[in-house]
């Protein structure tokens, strides 16, 4: 198992910790959406440079989702540049969760995605695989399950969900959709999906569902 680096302290972090705090409601004000996004590159900048690894186990919990980029092309350029950055709003709580299946020690786990607004709540599940040495956490999800005041009014797979278990785990990742990590911290995680925008979740809980 790959040895977990701690990011070093920067002015940089302080503004995502500063800003996760804020989210929570624990005091001070949010930074602005302009500041973050140069903080996240920053971050991700830095763990690049110091070869920073993290372990499955710094992952697993459940996440609130506290800030994301989209992204857009750019002809000319051939490729994608960030778009602005924005605080998720408080009404439409959205959560990412990670937990370790009993072969945790081959990365294998199962990943849970749910966005709650008023009674309306839709979940989404499925497996997850985490390449420590290059902090990539690849998934897909199988299952939908969809709750009203509590209550599933539907529960069952999901066509996306392109393959069986067995079979994903043994797929190469550049088929996958896949989160590459750059931050993770008893408080806050970061990653840039494959479609290259940046996200920040905030710790919520200490359960895994």
């Amino acid at each position: 198992m790959t040895a977990e680096v701690t990011p070093t302290a920067t002015p940089d972090l302080a503004i995502l910790f500063q800003a996760a705090a804020a989210y929570r409601g624990e005091g001070g004000k949010l930074p602005t959406a302009a500041l973050v996004v140069d903080a996240l590159l920053a971050a991700e900048k830095a763990a690049k440079q110091e070869r920073l690894t993290y372990d499955f186990e710094s992952l697993v919990g459940k996440w609130r989702l506290c800030f994301a980029t989209g992204t857009r092309k750019v002809r000319q350029r051939g490729g994608i540049v960030l778009g602005k950055g924005v605080y998720m709003p408080k009404f439409a709580a959205a959560h990412i969760s990670f937990s370790q299946t009993s072969e945790a020690d081959l990365g294998k786990g199962e990943i849970g995605n749910q966005v709650q607004v008023g009674p309306v709540l839709l979940k989404l599940t499925g497996p997850a695989k985490y390449l420590g040495k290059k902090n990539l956490l690849a998934f897909d999800f199988t299952q939908m399950q969809i709750s009203l005041f509590n209550y599933i009014v539907y529960n069952g797979q999901i066509r996306s969900g392109k393959v069986e278990n067995q079979d994903f785990y043994t797929q190469p990742i550049a088929k996958q959709a896949f989160f590459a990590f750059f931050l993770a911290t008893e408080d806050c995680i970061a990653a840039r999906g494959r479609g290259g925008g940046l996200a920040m979740w905030i710790r919520e809980g200490n359960t895994n569902s």
